[in-house]
């Protein structure tokens, strides 16, 4: 994928250069950063996937290549998850491609393909692990969000509907569940928040002023729906056996989804002019706004919380 992204790097006409100022955005296309950017790109995409294969994959079982079929687990939180990696990886790669001056089109096939190739690439390795394999599944919900920021970005040239995260540690009570989520989820805090899917929520944020611009609403202001799942303590069911060779039987924990309804902030709709602010604002419309929120879930119940995160 990431050479495919250079073969198209080969294939663009560029006129020459003329100077411009080293953090400008130019209106027209510069050769020399096309180029910089095309070997950034190469160079985060190896790197990572070198870090990515020593520290997840190295305590695996390797095997052929073989196809998972997985899109029953963890009540498809997994899905959501693969959705906001490849909208937000395409996301940053399309804003640096700005930078290029390359014609919009070429920049936002560029850079909103650039989270579809990279996470394509990890569930090539998966395929290759005893543990998991290629999952059909996975690759759609890739493609699912490459095609929410490619689609806005073609449609309005900006994006109206942003993909948001938000996760709270959860407490697991009695020493069997605390080991069998050390196991599933990981001991640190980072390892919890990016593994431990029963305290995660994944936000669809709408901003209504760019939908309507005589609104009364602040231009600010998002409304977003957000989606989580409690009470997993394994992919499809809640009995496993320990190292041990004990078995345990949690069936009684309903696995529930849970839906959500909350205010939330676009921080790249604040005015600003210092470029640092802007770029900060841009890494934080990652997360979604701590905020109350109201949560349905499919146990029957309505909750109203005073803040969720």
């Amino acid at each position: 994928m990431v050479a495919a992204i250079l073969l198209l790097l080969l294939t663009i006409s560029v006129p020459a250069q003329k100077k411009v100022p080293l953090f400008a955005l130019p209106d027209s296309t510069i050769n020399s950063r096309v180029w910089e950017l095309g070997a950034v790109t190469a160079a985060v995409y190896a790197g990572g996937l070198l870090v990515l294969n020593h520290t997840w994959y190295r305590d695996y079982p390797r095997s052929s290549f073989h196809f998972f079929n997985d899109a029953d687990e963890w009540n498809q939180m997994d899905k959501a998850g693969h959705i906001f990696a490849a909208y937000f990886e395409g996301k940053y790669s399309r804003e640096m491609w700005r930078w290029s001056g390359l014609p919009r089109k070429q920049q936002i096939w560029i850079g909103g393909m650039s989270g579809f190739a990279y996470q394509s690439v990890i569930e090539a390795l998966d395929g290759y692990s005893a543990e998991w394999g290629f999952s059909w599944s996975d690759m759609a919900a890739n493609a699912a969000g490459s095609a929410l920021l490619i689609s806005q970005e073609l449609l309005w040239n900006e994006q109206r509907i942003q993909l948001k995260f938000s996760a709270h540690p959860k407490k697991y009570e009695g020493p069997v569940l605390q080991e069998k989520a050390d196991q599933l989820f990981g001991h640190t805090f980072w390892e919890r928040t990016l593994k431990d899917y029963n305290g995660q929520t994944y936000w669809l944020s709408v901003n209504p002023y760019s939908f309507h611009k005589n609104t009364w609403l602040p231009k600010w202001l998002n409304i977003a729906v957000g989606y989580g799942a409690d009470g997993m303590y394994g992919g499809t069911d809640n009995t496993w056996k320990d190292k041990r060779g004990g078995a345990h039987d949690y069936s009684q924990t309903r696995r529930i989804r849970q839906f959500y309804l909350s205010p939330d902030v676009d921080f790249t709709r604040i005015p600003t002019r210092k470029k640092g602010v802007k770029v900060l604002f841009q890494v934080l419309n990652m997360l979604k706004f701590p905020a109350p929120a109201l949560e349905i879930n499919t146990q029957g119940e309505m909750r109203l919380h005073a803040i969720y995160f």
